[in-house]
């Protein structure tokens, strides 16, 4: 487009609530810049879906479109019903790791296992940023959370190689340190078909950051430019070498049915055999 861009185009008047230096600010602006890229006018074939927590407040109440706040971690299976009502629309769920991968970690699974026709942007801060600074199932091992003074004692989840795993036709990941291959990423995930699933590692200054040692935002994007790694030279390296790397890049694309093109086939199938 040759129009300039600007996320206020796409944006309520109202004040966002993320704290100084949060990443969920490079996270909207990359969606709505992807989004401006690819010609939308405005958000009116987009509906949001997203739970509680941090990042959920991306797009709801903020961005100017339709919007449901769910409860924590339920944010797929309302999109699940969204997008099997109203197949034409651009369903996009956005979350935290805590909401998508920790009390949302069956739906997850699940919607990928069935192909869900979705777009699901997980900010990964790498713990439970809005309820206090407590262990997530993506906190690295050993780090230090409220609720593990002494060091988390688990490996984290990968969510990316799960999402490969479980059966989504796309997947990425990326940091906040990498605006414009996350701008991309979430431009081709919006072209394609079937469940697709971002990842955008992301800083938590205020929750996590104080915690195991950053002194500011800065410092957390510089660490992420600092232990990034390919995947494509991540799948050269053994586990051993890539012990606290951060694995960048695209996972995963492929065409599968989708859940939404098998149940109104389905549906058609229904009705043929019920008028003959």
């Amino acid at each position: 487009m040759n129009e300039t861009f600007s996320v206020k185009k796409y944006l309520r008047n109202l004040k966002l609530p993320f704290c100084p230096g949060c990443g969920a600010f490079t996270v909207m602006n990359a969606f709505l810049k992807a989004v401006h890229e690819l010609g939308y006018e405005d958000l009116s074939s987009f509906v949001f879906c997203s739970g509680i927590g941090c990042s959920a407040w991306i797009p709801s109440p903020y961005f100017i479109a339709d919007s449901i706040h769910t409860l924590h971690g339920r944010s797929i299976p309302v999109a699940t019903g969204v997008k099997l009502m109203r197949p034409s629309l651009n369903v996009v769920v956005f979350g935290g790791d805590g909401d998508i991968v920790g009390i949302g970690l069956s739906h997850f699974i699940h919607a990928a296992r069935r192909n869900l026709d979705i777009l699901v942007i997980m900010v990964n801060n790498m713990v439970y940023g809005m309820t206090g600074g407590q262990v997530a199932p993506t906190t690295p091992f050993k780090a230090k959370t409220t609720t593990t003074p002494y060091g988390n004692f688990e490996q984290p989840l990968d969510a990316a190689n799960l999402a490969v795993v479980a059966g989504a036709n796309y997947v990425a990941r990326w940091t906040t340190a990498h605006q414009n291959e996350l701008k991309e990423a979430i431009k081709k995930a919006l072209c394609l078909n079937g469940f697709r699933f971002i990842e955008a590692i992301s800083q938590c200054p205020t929750a996590f950051g104080r915690r195991v040692g950053f002194k500011d935002a800065g410092e957390m994007v510089k660490w992420f430019k600092e232990k990034a790694i390919p995947i494509e030279q991540a799948k050269k390296l053994g586990e051993e070498d890539l012990t606290q790397k951060i694995i960048l890049g695209e996972f995963i694309q492929r065409k599968r049915q989708t859940l939404t093109e098998t149940v109104y086939s389905a549906i058609k199938e229904a009705s043929n055999v019920e008028e003959n």
